[in-house]
C-alpha cells in the first residue's frame, strides 16, 4: 500500500476543522476570514499543488484548480469536494463529546463538524495530489479539482459560477467525482461483506405549502367534519400519508440490487433474482424499509404545520409544509400535479415553497469511467461489494450535468450504521485510518 504521512494527513485534517466555514451565517467578514484561514492552510499544506498548478479564486471563495494534461484530445475530469460546513444546532452543543470546531484528534479519531462532510474529500485529495506532483508525475488529461464554498446552501455563488466559467472557455467533462455514497458494513440487511455504492445520480427536491382557509369563530360552535380549515387540512394530509406516490425497483436501484442479489442469503437471491415472478412482493417488502423505499420513489416528508392563536378560538388559516425527494424520472412540476390529485380538494391551495430542483441524470455503469472507479474501488477496499446506487440528498455534482458525460457520488470511506447519523448531527468525527484509506483512494484514481 502507499505509505501515508498519518501524522500530517491527521493535523491537515484537524487543522481545517478550526476553520469555521458555516454556510448561512449572518456575519459575512467573519465568514470571509475563515475562508481565508482555511485557504491559507491549504497553501502551506500542500505548497507544490500551489506552484504546479493553475488555481483560480471564484464567487469570493470557492477554489478551481486545473493540472494540464499532456493529451489536449483527452477529455479533461473533475474531483470535487467543498470547503463549507452546516451549523451547529442550537441547544446541542454540550451534547458533543469534543467541541465541535476544536479539532480535536482523541481515541484514533478526528473530530469535529466538517471531517465526513466534506472537507476529509477535500484535504485527502489533496494530499494524494501533493504526493503526485512531488513525484514528477503529469497527468495524460487534465484534471480539474473543484473546492464550492456554498454546497450546502445550493452552490449558487461557488460551484454554478465555476461550471459557467468553464462552459465559457469550452470544456466539456468525461466525468465528474463528488461526495455522495460509501462504503458500507451492516447497513444492507443479508449482506455480510461491506458494499461500496457508486451514486448514479441524486434525487431531486421540492417543498409544497398546502393552505386551507375557512371562516373564523368561537370553539364553541364548531363546523361539521371537514369543513374547518384544521379539519379540511388534516383530512389532505390524511390523503397524502396512505397514497405514497408510485414507484418500484427501477433505475440505479434495480442496478443495485441486482449486483447485490448474489451476495444475499437463499432466499432473498432467489427473489431479486426473479423479478419477472417476485416483484410485487419484493416492492412491497422493500416499502417497508426507510432507506430502500427512498431507493425507490419520490419520498413524502410532512415537515411543518402550523394554525391557530388560541384554544378557543376557530383559526380561519391552517398551513403545512410537505418535502418531497424526487426520483429520477419524476420532477417538481409532476409531483405538483399528483399532490393535487391525491388532495383532490379545491379549497386546498398547493403551491412550491423557496427554490426546489429536478433531480439529476442517471449517469450509466457501463461506462469506462464507472468501471475505473469501480476498478479504484476494488484494489483500495479488496473485501468490498461495488454496485451503482441512488444518493438520496444533495450535491454539487448535479450543477455539472450541462457540460460532463457522467457525474458520480461516491465517498472513499468505510461507514457502519453508526455513522450514518454523524454528518450533520453530533458528535461528527473521522478515523486516521478512514483518512490514510481516501488518500490511497485518490492516489490510486489520479494515477491511472
Amino acid at each position: 500500500p502507499l505509505a501515508v504521512d498519518k501524522a500530517g494527513v491527521t493535523e491537515a485534517m484537524a487543522a481545517a476543522v478550526r476553520a469555521k466555514t458555516v454556510s448561512g451565517l449572518l456575519d459575512p467578514a467573519g465568514v470571509a476570514a475563515e475562508f481565508d484561514a482555511l485557504h491559507a492552510l491549504l497553501k502551506t499544506r500542500y505548497p507544490q499543488v500551489h506552484a504546479t498548478l493553475q488555481r483560480e479564486v471564484v464567487g469570493a471563495h470557492s477554489l478551481l484548480f486545473t493540472w494540464t494534461g499532456s493529451d489536449p484530445s483527452l477529455k479533461p475530469v473533475a474531483l470535487m469536494a467543498h470547503q463549507d460546513v452546516v451549523p451547529i444546532a442550537p441547544g446541542t452543543e454540550a451534547l458533543w463529546k469534543k467541541p465541535p470546531f476544536a479539532g480535536e484528534v482523541a481515541d484514533g479519531f478526528v473530530w469535529g463538524r466538517g471531517t465526513l462532510d466534506d472537507k476529509s474529500n477535500l484535504i485527502t485529495q489533496l494530499e494524494a495530489l501533493e504526493l503526485l506532483v512531488k513525484a514528477g508525475v503529469k497527468p495524460r488529461r487534465t484534471i480539474h479539482f473543484v473546492f464550492g464554498h456554498d454546497e450546502e446552501v445550493g452552490g449558487q455563488r461557488g460551484v454554478v459560477p465555476i461550471v459557467q466559467l468553464l462552459k465559457q472557455r469550452g470544456v466539456r467533462l468525461d466525468w465528474v467525482l463528488d461526495e455522495g455514497l460509501a462504503v458500507t458494513h451492516g447497513v444492507m440487511p443479508g449482506v455480510q461483506q461491506p458494499v461500496a455504492l457508486i451514486g448514479l445520480a441524486e434525487k431531486g427536491s421540492v417543498s409544497l405549502k398546502l393552505t386551507a382557509t375557512a371562516p373564523p369563530g368561537h370553539s364553541s360552535m364548531p363546523p361539521g367534519p371537514g369543513q374547518g380549515a384544521v379539519g379540511r387540512l388534516a383530512a389532505a394530509l390524511a390523503r397524502l400519508d396512505a397514497q405514497p406516490l408510485p414507484g418500484g425497483i427501477q433505475g440505479a436501484a434495480a442496478e443495485m440490487f441486482q449486483a447485490v442479489a448474489p451476495e444475499l442469503p437463499f432466499g432473498q437471491r432467489v427473489a431479486l433474482s426473479n423479478l419477472w415472478l417476485t416483484r410485487p412482493l419484493v416492492e412491497r417488502l422493500l416499502s417497508k424499509g426507510a432507506a430502500t423505499n427512498a431507493m425507490m420513489r419520490t419520498t413524502t416528508a410532512m415537515t411543518m404545520l402550523n394554525a391557530g392563536v388560541k384554544e378557543n378560538v376557530l383559526p380561519g388559516r391552517a398551513e403545512a409544509v410537505v418535502n418531497f425527494r424526487i426520483l429520477p424520472g419524476d420532477t417538481q412540476a409532476s409531483v405538483l400535479a399528483a399532490v393535487t390529485r391525491i388532495i383532490a380538494d379545491e379549497a386546498i391551495e398547493v403551491a412550491p415553497l423557496g427554490t426546489g430542483f429536478d433531480p439529476s441524470r442517471l449517469s450509466t455503469s457501463g461506462s469506462e469511467s464507472f468501471n475505473l472507479i469501480e476498478r479504484t474501488v476494488r484494489e483500495v477496499f479488496p473485501d468490498a461489494i461495488v454496485a451503482p446506487g441512488l444518493m438520496l440528498a444533495a450535491s454539487d455534482a448535479r450543477h455539472f450535468d450541462g457540460i460532463s458525460e457522467a457525474s458520480y457520488r461516491f465517498m472513499p470511506i468505510r461507514f457502519d450504521s453508526a455513522d450514518l447519523q454523524r454528518p450533520h448531527g453530533t458528535d461528527e468525527r473521522i478515523a486516521v485510518d478512514q483518512l490514510v484509506d481516501m488518500v490511497r483512494f485518490y492516489h490510486r484514481l489520479l494515477s491511472q
